[in-house]
């Protein structure tokens, strides 16, 4: 016998999906273990759909970071990013050979690398924001208005303290 729709919604606000039950019912790692499922789920969902724009993961935000007509340095866009400069200059590499930014020195301190989105890499930039948007209607779509600022503002609360944490131990 089917449930009714009040049992569903019953069920699905109390049950969590398979992959994201605690491990082995260690109740006390489920944030955790839920954040890595979450997490792993959508790099490869992303992944599958930058691919169709001709990028790579973490492309996609990188662009995300840029202004047009704004340089930007190579080190703050690491540490925007949460990555090594290094990891930030192999990324722009592959972006630069598809005409999508251009890197040049800064002006007043030739020692510094510019970062710069070009026309070309600003229509890309447009393509992932779309492919964001949908992504962002398909996960939420079962939620209401309330839901959806809760669940935003708590994924926030635990950005801001892995971020913290992380420019700690960096």
């Amino acid at each position: 016998m089917r449930p009714t729709p009040d049992e569903t919604t019953a069920l699905r606000d109390e049950t969590p999906p398979p992959g994201l039950m605690a491990s082995n019912g260690n109740d006390d790692v489920q944030t955790v273990t839920s954040l890595l499922s979450i997490a792993k789920s959508t790099r490869a969902f992303i992944a599958l759909l930058l691919a169709e724009i001709g990028l790579h993961p973490g492309q996609d935000q990188l662009l995300d970071r840029l202004t047009p007509g704004t340089p930007i340095s190579v080190s703050v866009l690491a540490s925007e990013l949460s990555v090594r400069p290094s990891t930030v200059s192999k990324m722009l590499d592959r972006l630069i050979d598809r005409g999508l930014v251009i890197r040049t020195a800064n002006k007043s301190d030739q020692r510094r690398t510019m970062v710069e989105i070009t026309p070309k890499g600003e229509t890309i930039r447009s393509e992932v924001r779309e492919i964001w948007r949908r992504l962002e209607t398909e996960l939420v779509s079962a939620l209401d208005q309330e839901q959806r600022r809760s669940l935003t503002f708590k994924l926030s609360q635990i950005d801001e303290i892995l971020a913290q944490k992380l420019r700690r131990l960096r």
